[in-house]
């Protein structure tokens, strides 16, 4: 009797150990296609779904979307409308990989409304991975992109009124630093990603953060998955999360606990209650993932033709 009981309560604790297995190991999944973006950027969202039906390519998908905030006056943080560096210049960062290991980016990028665009070129046209300021400016004007003044009104009070006091105070999910990260599943389950943004405001001049690094704003294998990055971008520069995420996919972790892990490398080191980096993540099964430091960090998630804004867990919360 006492043998049987043993056995039953074994197996029945078995039972429960194996249904917290599942439930700890619980995963999201979309449906193919899939558009996943940092923040809140239904219409960038939707411009990249629109994409998707025409060319059923997760590349063209990524550029499409960033382009929409690229082009909004209303968008303080990435392209025209962004708020200055400290000396009233508009200076753009993006980058973009496609599912071959492609990948293209510019840096320091003055006058061009969309640097997705020439991060794509600058991938598809030249030797290089990576053009900076003057030679970035002198590409994009060769390839037919137009020259333009980039501070908005504005932007251009924000920064007078900033020069007061001269202080510089990251704002946590208020200044939100990327501010669009972008991951694509297009029609045959391949991944691309793509990040853009007009910095830090009122940084110094010649501030580059992590949004056109390949590796710590952007990564993508289309044998694993993709990732991208949002928040103060030193920090993601420092641990190149989207590598990291990318890799903690490929030795088995779901898109959601690889987000986790993430972040745990930052608030294990740094002092992390002064900043905000949120993360997403996109597997080849069409799981994801989101996690970042600080709450208030959300996402936008479009399938099946449908997009939500949804708030993803975090660290302090």
């Amino acid at each position: 009797m006492q043998r049987r009981t043993f056995i039953k309560q074994t197996t029945a604790l078995s039972a429960i150990a194996s249904v917290s297995a599942k439930a700890s190991n619980s995963q999201n999944v979309a449906k193919f296609p899939v558009v996943i973006s940092t923040w809140k950027n239904e219409k960038a969202n939707t411009a990249a779904w629109e994409s998707l039906q025409k060319t059923g390519r997760a590349l063209d998908a990524v550029e499409a979307g960033a382009r929409i905030p690229e082009a909004d006056p209303n968008d303080t943080s990435v392209g025209y409308g962004g708020f200055p560096d400290r000396d009233g210049n508009v200076t753009l960062d993006a980058c973009i990989m496609d599912e071959k290991g492609n990948a293209g980016s510019v840096t320091f990028l003055q006058h061009i409304m969309h640097p997705i665009s020439v991060a794509r070129a600058v991938m598809e046209k030249t030797p290089h991975v990576m053009l900076s300021g003057e030679g970035a400016l002198q590409f994009a004007l060769s390839q037919g992109f137009k020259k333009e003044n980039l501070l908005t009104e504005t932007a251009k009070k924000a920064w007078e009124e900033w020069k007061k006091t001269s202080k510089y105070e990251p704002k946590i999910n208020i200044e939100r630093h990327d501010t669009i990260g972008l991951l694509a599943l297009g029609n045959q389950g391949e991944i691309s990603g793509a990040c853009t943004t007009s910095g830090l405001a009122f940084k110094m001049h010649g501030r580059v953060g992590d949004s056109p690094v390949i590796g710590a704003a952007v990564f993508c294998d289309d044998e694993v998955g993709g990732a991208c990055a949002t928040g103060l971008g030193e920090f993601v520069l420092k641990t190149l999360g989207s590598f990291l995420i990318v890799e903690l996919m490929r030795n088995g972790k779901t898109p959601q606990q690889a987000c986790e892990e993430a972040i745990m490398r930052i608030v294990k080191r740094y002092n992390y209650k002064e900043f905000q980096i949120g993360y997403l993540a996109l597997n080849k099964k069409g799981e994801y993932g989101a996690y970042a430091i600080q709450p208030g960090f959300n996402y936008t998630l479009t399938t099946n033709g449908v997009t939500k804004v949804y708030e993803s867990a975090s660290y302090m919360k």
